[in-house]
């Protein structure tokens, strides 16, 4: 299968009854290309008609992780060329691949081993099988670079018990294995030796049930993780829908992580905290995947063009300096009005 992606940067395979998509760009941590997604829109179209593909299984080359994210420095070099709109193009075809992957009719099982940011997290945690293991680091940092949490992450997050999905989103700390479970980010734990039985496993299976049963026989309980024990200053704290009365909530909370906490939310980026909180409230009452994205594709498709944005890349990932400058815009409202120059639909 042609992939039009650059040279492997995808590998589509038939295994069995499996379609297999590996992401393969390990020294990038097989961050996503326009080409990527596109490789990846083209598979799941065929798949979805073939009847000796049972299911399909997403996972990344190499040890470091599924997926670091897009390509954000692609981003930020279309709109410093003067080209933003090659900065669109590239959402647009990465939102219109989340909502593809969410609705797919078959078993769609993402092995999110390693690191999982961003558009990785776009690219599993819609599917139907969402599997970490024990080194699962997932995250949606967007807020420290003057971005948004986008992917359809705002519909995952919002629906998070408590304000467990609000504080991942503000913070952009990243979670492991039983905190991705109970935030509703991923299924089910695997230790990642048992990964490769796994996969051999599924590719022998001869329909849907047999799938499952294999997933199942494979599972073990994840470590504990962070958010149980959290949950109550979290859910205490985070419960407001201002940015402003929520740190003053953690910073006066006697809980050591708390205080962490509002010192993180406080270093990112003012205008991206204060945009996700109100997209997360926003997702809330919508309940469902297509609007959010909507949101996040107008409010992201406004934020690559602000100062901040770009100030937060050069920070993160081209200088590397830990210390941006931010510049917070003086109109929310404006970048939840704004039009992008082409309309995002899931046809």
């Amino acid at each position: 299968m042609s992939c039009g992606a650059g040279i492997d940067e995808v590998l589509v395979r038939r295994q069995g009854g499996l379609g297999r998509l590996t992401l393969n760009r390990p020294r990038a941590i097989n961050a996503l290309t326009l080409g990527m997604i596109r490789a990846i829109g083209t598979a799941l179209e065929a798949w979805e008609v073939e009847p000796a593909v049972l299911a399909v299984l997403i996972d990344g080359a190499g040890p470091r992780g599924l997926c670091a994210g897009g390509d954000i420095r692609f981003l930020h070099d279309s709109v410093r060329a003067g080209t933003p709109e090659q900065a669109d193009g590239f959402l647009h075809a990465e939102y219109r691949l989340n909502a593809r992957i969410a609705r797919f009719p078959k078993p769609y099982l993402a092995l999110m081993d390693g690191l999982v940011m961003g558009g990785g997290v776009g690219i599993s945690a819609h599917g139907s099988v969402r599997l970490v293991t024990e080194r699962t680091r997932l995250a949606m940092p967007e807020v420290g670079i003057g971005f948004v949490p986008d992917v359809g992450s705002t519909h995952l997050l919002s629906a998070a018990p408590g304000e467990l999905g609000a504080h991942a989103a503000l913070t952009g700390e990243a979670m492991g294995a039983a905190d991705a479970m109970l935030c509703g980010l991923a299924d089910r734990h695997v230790a990642s030796e048992r990964l490769p039985a796994l996969v051999a496993a599924l590719a022998a299976c001869g329909d849907a049930a047999a799938l499952a049963d294999c997933v199942e026989a494979h599972t073990s309980a994840p470590a504990p993780g962070r958010y149980d024990a959290g949950a109550g200053w979290i859910d205490s704290c985070c419960r407001h829908d201002d940015v402003g009365a929520i740190l003053a909530a953690l910073r006066a909370h006697p809980e050591v992580a708390a205080q962490a906490a509002a010192a993180r939310i406080a270093g990112n980026c003012p205008t991206s905290v204060a945009v996700t909180l109100r997209a997360l409230r926003a997702a809330r009452a919508d309940g469902r995947l297509e609007p959010c994205l909507e949101r996040e594709y107008r409010l992201g498709t406004a934020l690559i063009r602000r100062p901040d944005f770009a100030e937060g890349v050069r920070a993160a990932v081209i200088d590397k300096d830990r210390h941006p400058t931010w510049q917070p815009a003086a109109d929310i409202d404006a970048l939840f009005g704004h039009e992008p120059p082409q309309a995002l639909s899931f046809g």
